[in-house]
C-alpha cells in the first residue's frame, strides 16, 4: 500500500515537532508548514492525502484556508487544530465538511492516531472509489481487501472462458454484481445478459418464464412469448437462488444444458439457444444433493467452475470504502447533501456484524441519507439506522468522540431518540407506513407497535 503524504501546518514550534515524531514513519511524504503562504504552495505543489492545519495562522485564518483548498479539492480530507476557546468555529466547520477537529493541547495521543488513521482510511476510500468509477464503465465491484482482490482476479481469468460458473455465497454478499461483471468481461459482452430468480415465482410462472409459452397454453396466455433462455442465445442466462428451483424445472433445465433445445410451453417444436449460464445460491448445493434437495446430475453439470463472494465481516477495510460509495450515490439520488463521517461514525459502521452482508449496509445507508437533516455524520446517526440490538455493544467498541460526543447519551436517551426517528421517518416516507417499512427495514407489524406506544398518528 502507497504510504501517505501529509501536509502539517501550524505556526507553533512544539505541535510540529510533535507530528513530526507521530507522523514521520508512515508518511511517504511529511512536509511541514509555518504559515498560510507556505501552506499554499505546499498545496499547489502536491497531492495530499491529509491536512492537519491549526486554526490561527500568523497571516492567515486556519478554517478560511482550508475553504479556499476544499474548493479546489471538494474531497480534500482534513483535520482541524484548535484551542478550546475556538471549538465552535471548528463544529461548524465540520457542518460544512470538515473530516474531524481536535483541541491543543492534546491530552490523548492515541486517539489523535485513531483520528488520523481514519482520515487516511476515507481518502483512501475516496480516491478507490474514483478510480474504479474511472477504470469500469458498467457494473463494478467497490473493494479494496485482499478478499475481494482474490475475487476480481478470479473474474477475470473466468470471464474469458466460455464455461458455466457457480457462484456461492451468503444472500448480500453481491453475486449478482458478479455475475453481472462475468458477462462484462466475457466474449458474449455484445449479447444479452438475462436475469431469473428462481426462488421469486411459483413453478408455473417461473417455467413460462424461462422457456417461453405458446398462445393459448394456459389461462392467460393471450399471445406467445419468448423466454429468458430463447431471448438469451449469444448472450448469459444468470439463475439467481437456483437452489429454490422444483424437482420438474431441474429436470428440465438439465435437458436444455446436455443439448442446448428446449421447446416452449404448450408446443413440441424443439428450439436451440446458445447461452452462457451463471447460477447463484445462498445455499451450498453440495449438502443438498446429499438430502435429495438437489439433482445429482444437474449439480454435477453447473459446479463447474465455483466462486465464492466473501461475506463483508471477511472484507477487512471494505465497509468505509463501501459506505462512502453508498453514502455519494444516495446524495444524487435523491439530491441531499450529508457527511462527512465523523470518526466515530466510521467506528461504529466496521464494528458492526452485518449478518445482510453489502445489501445490509447499502440499505443502511439510503436510510440515513432519506432521514439525516444535512450535515456531519455521527454516531448516533448510524446508530438510528442499524438494527437496535446490534447497537449497544457495537456503539461501545465506536469509543467516544471530539467535542464531548459520547455514545453513551444515546442509550441513556434511546426513547427519546426512537421517538424523533419514527417522526423523521415517516416525514422522509410521506407518511406512507409500507414506505417507512422498506426505509426502515423495520417490519410493518412492528411499526404499528412503536406508533402505539408514542402515540404517532398517521394522518
Amino acid at each position: 500500500m502507497t504510504q501517505p503524504r501529509i501536509l502539517v501546518v501550524d505556526d507553533d514550534h512544539f505541535t510540529r515537532t510533535l507530528f513530526d515524531g507521530l507522523l514521520r514513519e508512515r508518511c511517504a511524504v511529511l512536509r511541514l508548514a509555518e504559515t498560510g503562504a507556505e501552506a499554499r504552495a505546499a498545496f499547489a505543489s502536491d497531492d495530499f492525502n491529509l491536512i492537519l492545519m491549526d486554526q490561527r495562522l500568523p497571516d492567515a485564518d486556519g478554517l478560511d484556508l482550508l475553504r479556499e483548498f476544499r474548493a479546489q479539492r471538494p474531497r480534500l480530507v482534513a483535520i482541524m487544530i484548535t484551542g478550546h476557546a475556538d471549538v465552535q468555529d471548528a463544529m461548524r466547520a465540520v457542518r460544512e465538511g470538515l473530516f474531524d477537529y481536535r483541541t491543543k493541547p492534546f491530552e490523548d495521543l492515541d486517539d489523535l492516531e485513531r483520528v488520523i488513521d481514519k482520515a487516511l482510511e476515507m481518502d483512501r476510500a475516496y480516491r478507490e472509489i474514483d478510480r474504479l468509477r474511472a477504470a469500469v464503465a458498467g457494473p463494478r465491484l467497490i473493494a479494496g481487501s485482499p478478499a475481494m482482490a482474490r475475487l476480481v482476479d478470479q473474474i477475470r481469468q473466468v470471464a474469458t472462458l466460455d464455461t458455466t460458473v457457480l457462484l456461492e455465497g451468503e444472500s448480500g454478499t453481491g453475486k449478482d454484481v458478479v455475475a453481472r461483471l462475468i458477462h462484462a468481461e466475457s466474449r458474449r459482452a455484445p449479447g444479452p445478459y438475462l436475469d431469473v430468480n428462481c426462488g421469486a415465482l411459483p413453478e408455473s410462472l417461473l417455467e413460462g418464464l424461462l422457456f417461453g409459452y405458446e398462445k393459448g397454453a394456459f389461462t392467460g396466455a393471450a399471445k406467445t412469448t419468448a423466454g429468458t433462455i430463447e431471448k438469451a442465445d449469444g448472450g448469459s442466462l444468470f439463475l439467481d437462488e437456483i437452489a429454490d428451483m422444483s424437482p420438474k424445472l431441474q429436470s428440465a433445465l438439465l435437458r436444455v444444458l446436455q443439448d442446448g433445445c428446449f421447446s416452449r410451453v404448450g408446443s413440441t417444436e424443439r428450439r436451440r439457444s446458445d447461452f452462457r449460464l451463471i447460477a447463484a445460491t445462498n445455499r451450498p448445493l453440495a449438502g443438498l444433493v446429499a438430502t435429495g434437495a438437489f439433482r445429482e446430475d444437474l449439480f454435477y453439470r453447473i459446479n463447474v467452475v465455483v466462486l465464492r463472494p466473501p461475506p463483508l465481516r471477511e472484507r477487512a477495510g471494505d465497509v468505509v470504502l463501501l459506505a462512502t460509495h453508498f453514502l455519494e450515490h444516495f446524495q444524487a439520488k435523491f439530491g441531499r447533501v450529508v457527511g462527512p463521517w465523523s470518526p466515530e461514525a466510521l467506528r461504529l459502521l466496521e464494528a458492526q456484524p452485518w449478518p445482510g452482508n453489502v445489501r445490509q449496509l447499502k440499505h443502511a445507508v439510503e436510510r440515513l441519507v432519506a432521514l439525516h437533516p444535512g450535515g456531519p455524520i455521527d454516531v448516533s446517526h448510524v446508530a438510528a439506522v442499524i438494527e437496535p440490538a446490534a447497537v449497544p455493544a457495537a456503539a461501545a467498541a465506536a469509543g467516544t468522540g471530539a467535542g464531548g460526543r459520547e455514545v453513551a447519551a444515546y442509550r441513556d436517551a434511546r426513547e427519546d431518540f426512537e421517538q424523533d426517528y419514527l417522526r423523521r421517518l415517516f416525514v422522509a416516507a410521506g407518511g406512507n407506513v409500507s414506505e417507512a417499512a422498506r426505509l426502515s427495514g423495520i417490519p410493518r407489524q412492528n411499526l404499528y407497535v412503536r406508533m402505539k406506544r408514542w402515540g404517532i398518528v398517521i394522518d
